[in-house]
């Protein structure tokens, strides 16, 4: 037998027992009592404290007395049982964890929201937290999302409501990492219309489906299985430069790391060529590429490359070199792995 949620019933509980002392007052304001000796009749009666009654007995006074104790004791104990169920089934706490949990995303900004808590999803899961990152993960299956250490949502992701409740219009990007191709398309149209500036990422398990992500709205579209058979041609032809990769990447401990600034308006490094910013020399960073706004790549720039608002810087450096060419360039946030 399908049980309502535990919010509703303590809801109705709570109501119908409102709705009894509301009735046990206004009854017996109409039978001549004052609205605080009707109020205060009307408790004692439904609570069944024992104490004197502030009436004289009449025989209507008696007849609505007895016709509120068994209504009033009734939807007490009803209300009573109803929160003590949820105690002790450890609804309620859950419900106020819940709600803690909405609280908290009601406040990120510039967060991610990963849709899809299956494989692909918990991996990327563990990335982002390893590298700080705010995001919230959404799936519809509540118990897959038991336990895990990070902000979650309980709820169809092709939603709107859903993705509004996960803060999708403060959010930086959304990744469709669900199971099936065709749920992914559907997401990403949903999202593309809710944010028509957002980065979205979406998974695609066949070959066939990359192009209607595409044309969904997505901003790239991900196949783990070919990405894997790549990884794995590359660790069997060139192991050193693929193992190298993961090392300044995702390695923790190794002391250079591979990052991407991009060049906000205002920035001291717009308009200026890399032999003027003597970068390598004043911060020890290391230019390796430039992705200027069209999206097109400059490979191992020269010294008369010249940097303009929008590029995308691709760099190595340790974690303090990063910093400083952060400070050089006036540009708000940490490179990743920077304190």
């Amino acid at each position: 037998m399908h049980r309502s949620p535990p919010r509703r019933r303590i809801v109705i509980a709570l109501g119908a027992l409102a709705l009894v002392l509301g009735g046990g007052t206004l009854g017996y304001w109409l039978l001549g009592l004052s609205p605080l000796d009707a109020l205060y009749q009307t408790v004692i009666t439904v609570s069944t404290v024992g104490f004197r009654e502030v009436f004289v007995p009449t025989v209507a006074m008696r007849v609505f007395t007895i016709v509120l104790i068994l209504v009033g004791v009734g939807t007490g104990l009803y209300a009573f049982g109803a929160v003590l169920e949820a105690v002790i089934e450890g609804d309620l706490f859950d419900l106020w964890g819940r709600r803690r949990m909405e609280r908290k995303i009601e406040h990120l900004h510039e967060h991610v929201i990963v849709c899809g808590h299956g494989r692909v999803g918990r991996a990327l899961a563990g990335y982002l937290s390893a590298g700080g990152d705010d995001f919230v993960m959404v799936d519809e299956d509540a118990e897959r999302l038991a336990g895990v250490p990070y902000l979650t949502l309980a709820g169809d992701a092709t939603d709107d409501q859903v993705l509004r409740a996960a803060g999708i219009d403060r959010a930086r990007a959304l990744v469709a990492t669900t199971s099936t191709d065709t749920t992914n398309v559907y997401l990403t149209l949903s999202g593309r219309s809710l944010r028509p500036d957002l980065l979205i990422v979406a998974r695609a398990r066949v070959a066939d489906s990359e192009a209607k992500l595409l044309r969904a709205g997505a901003d790239r579209v991900i196949n783990p299985q070919a990405i894997g058979g790549a990884r794995i041609a590359a660790m069997l032809m060139q192991p050193h430069v693929s193992e190298f990769l993961d090392v300044i990447t995702h390695g923790a401990d190794v002391e250079f790391r591979l990052s991407e600034i991009r060049v906000q308006p205002g920035s001291a490094l717009s308009g200026r060529t890399l032999r003027e910013l003597r970068l390598r020399e004043r911060t020890g960073t290391l230019v390796l590429a430039i992705r200027d706004a069209a999206g097109e790549f400059e490979t191992n720039p020269g010294p008369d490359s010249v940097i303009t608002e929008g590029d995308v810087l691709i760099v190595i450096g340790t974690v303090a070199e990063l910093a400083a060419l952060l400070a050089l360039t006036d540009v708000a946030g940490t490179p990743d792995g920077a304190p």
